[in-house]
């Protein structure tokens, strides 16, 4: 249980990530990943990145800027601004449903529009998903200039969309719905320099 933990990522890094050790069986039709983060980068960094074989964003959280979040599904993306936070944690969840290719984004519990993309397609397995770095390949081809740092925590995924008050019980760790994995439950190993502190 990782309750009351961080992951930190000290510095800019070629190698440090978290890697999620968890074996999905089956291809993904829908999905939701939430995560919190606290950093005062202001350069693009990944989040979370999730990658197979064929395709290296087949789910990406990308943080272009302080005010421009990328969700990627199977190579391509939606942009969503959100208001720039000084000194603040951000809270994040994003999903995705094949059947209709709606996308959609909270920013610290809020809703932003829903958006569309990739209709029909399927999230493939097996899957190489990691903290802190964007996968360029399967679990490999990492870039420091897009590497995390700062701290990662909360981190949740569920193979089916989530609602908004879903998502907010998600911020508070407390959540509604079974993940895939979880803060609670959350199996992972760290590769490189990241540690888990208080």
């Amino acid at each position: 249980d990782m309750m009351g933990s961080v992951f930190v990522f000290p510095q800019e890094s070629q190698s440090a990530s978290v890697q999620v050790k968890v074996e999905l069986e089956q291809p993904l039709d829908n999905f939701t990943v939430c995560l919190r983060s606290f950093t005062d980068l202001g350069r693009p960094h990944s989040l979370f990145s999730y990658a197979t074989t064929k395709q290296s964003n087949e789910i990406l959280l990308f943080k272009a800027g302080p005010d421009r979040y990328e969700f990627y599904v199977g190579g391509k993306f939606l942009l969503f601004k959100v208001p720039q936070s000084l000194g603040e944690s951000e809270h994040v969840c994003a999903s995705w449903e094949s059947s209709t290719g709606i996308a959609r984004f909270w920013f610290n519990g809020k809703p932003w529009p829903r958006k569309g993309l990739q209709k029909g397609y399927r999230v493939g397995v097996p899957a190489s998903i990691l903290l802190g770095q964007d996968q360029d390949s399967f679990g490999g081809g990492f870039e420091a200039q897009q590497s995390f740092v700062g701290e990662i925590s909360s981190v949740y995924m569920w193979d089916e969309g989530i609602s908004t008050s879903g998502v907010r019980m998600a911020m508070y760790d407390q959540p509604e719905q079974t993940p895939l994995f979880g803060w609670r439950n959350f199996p992972y190993q760290i590769m490189g320099e990241v540690y888990l502190k208080p």
